[in-house]
């Protein structure tokens, strides 16, 4: 048995631990140890690389590529806050889609180089080349969106639509233009400026499918460009014959369709809508924020020592944690709190909303950061009958998916959302930098309710003086 023949043996090794290391995603609490299993998967693909008989002399250049994408790895694994790592991730989809993308126009050009282009490979290769063409333009925008160089509000003008659509039909056509080629034997234009066209106009679709959808649709959004850069994956390892490229990729694409569709189903709007329709489109009421309702109500404001004392009397008490949480990493104070109040016998649970923050898992991950027990977070359907229960309801940096018009106001955009229901709290406590909207860019008729009182300052700061009055009344 010679050393190439156990390529596939270990190939099947990695696609096995890719496996468990996605099982392992499934829960916090399993979550490190697949993450740990799936890169000692890919550490054995890796290795089992270097002995395949069409490496060959380019060991050189595979280890320069891995010296790279490792200090990268690293570098952004240690130094990216938290509050980044939306951004990061989208990064990292766009970075697979175009490896995909260009492996794609390498393969092409040596199989037309060696005359041996076939249908069934070429068609992998357009189906890589496009896909992750799409993935790294469209995450590239995603990134730019989420860091704040691009405004996250929904960029629209007249037919839109349609040049969109035309985009798509002309990458469409070009592509069964090279493929009648390579069916026919010949090309009426040469196949590699084909190629060069298409990966342009790939790129502009990917550009023109992102830039309309508004910040407040990110986290699906990103969801939908893994699963593309999955899909593009694959296809290149049809296009190379490579069977742990192809499980590999497969298994990134039907994870993130999976996730996909549930954060749809989440927001309870279809994908073609998330893609498509209104939503994140900032409007003009939003600019300033609420400063009284129409009904003669007005915000109230309190201090630390009045949202202690709240907190103290109370016997159930809910943590409500959004973005705002993670841009002042308050986790560990927020902890602090329920900590405190729990050894004085309060309930402390925290409800998690689905699509809050900008990525999926984005609070799931920040409080397991700070030891939150997982037996204490609680999904949406899970919390929301508890809240009528709840003495007090603490909503930290959450905006959007607290915001009771999602359930009366037909006319808001976020219409048909599925919120937590946290204006059913018997007091409600909203800890915010400022009146300025969230991501749909609308204003939260909750903080007009005469249940709520505001707390303003950054979130690590306002809770820690929480803390410190609490101490203060031991």
């Amino acid at each position: 048995m010679t050393v190439e023949t156990l390529i596939p043996v270990a190939y099947l090794i990695a696609a096995v631990t890719f496996i468990l290391g996605l099982k392992g995603l499934s829960s916090p609490t399993t979550a490190v140890q697949g993450n740990r299993i799936a890169a000692a998967g890919m550490l054995i693909a890796v290795i089992a690389t270097f002995f395949a008989a069409d490496v060959n002399g380019g060991v050189p250049l595979i280890l320069a590529g891995v010296a790279v994408g490792g200090v990268a790895g690293f570098a952004g694994a240690r130094m990216v806050k938290m509050t980044a790592m939306p951004q990061m991730v989208a990064l990292f989809n766009g970075a697979g889609g175009g490896a995909a993308a260009l492996v794609a126009i390498l393969e092409f050009a040596r199989q037309r180089e060696l005359g041996v282009l076939e249908f069934g490979a070429s068609l992998a290769t357009l189906l890589a080349l496009i896909i992750g063409a799409v993935s790294f333009s469209g995450s590239a925008v995603a990134f730019g969106k989420l860091q704040g160089l691009i405004t996250p509000k929904a960029f629209r003008y007249g037919g839109q639509q349609l040049v969109t659509g035309g985009i798509a039909a002309a990458t469409a056509l070009l592509s069964l233009v090279l493929l009648a080629g390579v069916i026919g034997g010949s090309f009426a234009i040469e196949p590699m400026l084909l190629i060069a066209v298409i990966t342009l106009l790939a790129l502009a679709f990917g550009v023109a499918l992102v830039m309309p959808i508004g910040g407040a649709d990110m986290p699906v959004v990103i969801s939908l460009l893994n699963a593309y850069t999955g899909l593009a994956v694959a296809m290149a390892g049809f296009t190379l014959n490579n069977q742990l490229l192809i499980v590999a990729g497969t298994l990134v694409g039907a994870s993130g369709t999976i996730l996909t569709r549930l954060m749809s189903k989440a927001m309870n709007r279809s994908l073609g809508n998330v893609l498509f329709g209104a939503f994140g489109a900032v409007t003009p009421a939003g600019a300033a924020g609420p400063a009284a309702g129409d009904d003669g109500r007005s915000i109230r404001s309190i201090g630390p020592e009045d949202a202690a004392i709240l907190l103290s009397y109370a016997q159930n008490v809910i943590v409500v944690p959004g973005y705002g949480l993670a841009v002042a990493q308050a986790q560990h104070s927020v902890r602090e709190l329920a900590d405190l109040l729990e050894s004085r016998g309060i309930s402390v649970k925290y409800a998690i909303h689905p699509v809050a923050g900008r990525m999926p898992g984005h609070m799931n991950v920040l409080l397991a950061e700070a030891n939150v027990p997982y037996d204490k977070l609680f999904d949406m359907d899970q919390i929301n009958p508890e809240f009528q229960r709840a003495d007090v309801a603490l909503v930290i940096g959450a905006n959007d998916v607290t915001n009771p018009a999602a359930r009366s106001n037909p006319g808001s955009p976020i219409y048909g959302m599925p919120i937590l229901d946290v204006d059913k709290a018997q007091n409600i406590i909203v800890i915010k930098r400022s009146m300025k909207p969230g991501f749909a860019g609308i204003d939260n008729d909750l903080y007009l309710d005469p249940k709520t009182a505001m707390l303003f300052g950054d979130a690590k700061d306002a809770v820690g003086k929480v803390v410190q009055e609490l101490k203060k009344t031991a």
